[in-house]
């Protein structure tokens, strides 16, 4: 274990021990190796035993990371705004991806209200059981009269208008891990061995994962990330979407930024108490497992799909955009407990060396007439 992490508890151990068992006896079932997705899979998302399946707490101070509706009421406010005009222009409908400890789903609902632009339905989709039970304990206790309104979900609705808000959900799909040397191409995936879980490459097997790795110019000896579960995501929306339009938030470059000369180890990141580091097989079930968003496969696989690219800025545009500010003017300066608070959470939110220019948004919707406020200023397209 690295010296700069924290050591598990003792239970928080055990609890791994019982996951990588489990990813073990699926390596061996393969035959001895599997791909790095879908160790990620696993990791993340095995049934009880996963990252996000199983009852650790993820979010905040006591957990791993923080993330934007976690660090200030402010964030869902503004998010809840251009949502509004989504909904307007659609159908009063809301399906939340992923809604992590439910924060988001609680200031956006407040917030609609405050508009008079409540839907008729908040449908989250949420893979952890857990995560559900917390996320229906927050909107009993903050909005009980309008908990009736929120459905949870365990697959996409068939038919679908309104708005569909995902906020750091990309970035947790499981990713291939793809290595171009010597003019071949192989896939990093994962064996066992007596030290536990070790790299080991192979030739592609997946013919969709070859032709897409083999469009792709990067020098050679490069190591990089291909995140198919996003285009599965992206293009299943899209069918489904009848009218309205989709908010994706998340870190991420667009393909040429992505796939940087410099950037020749990829960008696959861990989270664990609030350290980063770079090993996928520490503590497996006790730390997240992520990777930068290519927004530009994002937006292509939403074209393709029939859709339309809306807009694409950073997270500090798109806040602005929608008027943050204006938000942070209804607490006066002179009430200092609250307003210096809020303050520094919108500068954490908007400034570029914080959480501002490395988060983007974009925006892919159906039969939408009228641009949405988030993009007025700051478009970045020309970067996808």
């Amino acid at each position: 274990m690295p010296a700069t992490l924290p050591a598990p508890s003792a239970e928080a151990a055990q609890h791994s021990e019982r996951l990588t068992d489990f990813i073990r006896n699926d390596i061996a079932a393969q035959g001895g190796w599997i791909t790095f997705a879908r160790y990620m899979e696993l990791a993340l998302y095995a049934p009880g035993l996963g990252y996000y399946t199983a009852g650790a707490h993820k979010f905040g101070e006591a957990g791993d990371f923080i993330t934007a509706p976690e660090l200030s009421p402010l964030f869902g406010r503004t998010v809840a705004r251009q949502v509004a005009e989504i909904i307007a222009q659609s159908a009063p409908h809301i399906l939340e991806l992923g809604a992590g400890s439910g924060k988001l789903a609680a200031d956006m609902l407040a917030e609609l209200e405050r508009l008079g632009s409540l839907p008729d339905s908040y449908s989250i989709l949420e893979v952890s059981a857990d995560l559900c039970a917390r996320q229906q304990g927050l909107l009993r206790e903050r909005l009980p009269h309008l908990f009736d309104r929120v459905h949870w979900l365990d697959a996409l609705p068939e038919r679908y208008s309104g708005a569909v808000v995902a906020n750091e959900v990309l970035d947790a799909l499981p990713v291939h891990l793809v290595h171009w040397r010597d003019s071949s191409i192989t896939e990093r995936g994962v064996s066992w061995s007596e030290h536990g879980f070790i790299w080991q490459e192979s030739a592609i097997q997946d013919a969709a994962l070859l032709e897409i790795a083999g469009q792709i110019a990067v020098p050679d000896d490069y190591v990089s990330e291909i995140c198919r579960a996003a285009r599965g995501l992206v293009n299943s929306l899209a069918q489904r979407l009848e009218q309205g339009a989709l908010l994706f938030i998340d870190y991420g470059f667009g393909a040429r930024e992505f796939y940087h000369p410099q950037r020749s180890s990829g960008t696959l990141m861990c989270h664990y108490r609030h350290h980063a580091h770079d090993d996928p097989f520490f503590f497996p079930g006790l730390q997240d497992i992520t990777a930068h968003v290519n927004f530009t496969d994002i937006a292509e696989c939403g074209i393709d799909s029939g859709m339309e690219l809306l807009g694409y800025t950073s997270q500090a545009f798109f806040l602005i955009n929608n008027g943050i500010a204006d938000l942070l003017k209804d607490t006066s300066p002179e009430n200092l407990r609250e307003y210096l608070p809020l303050s520094a959470q919108v500068q954490k939110l908007t400034s570029p060396a914080e959480m501002g220019e490395l988060f983007k948004v974009i925006a892919l919707g159906k039969k939408m007439a009228n641009p949405l406020s988030g993009f007025a200023r700051g478009d970045l397209a020309r970067l996808l």
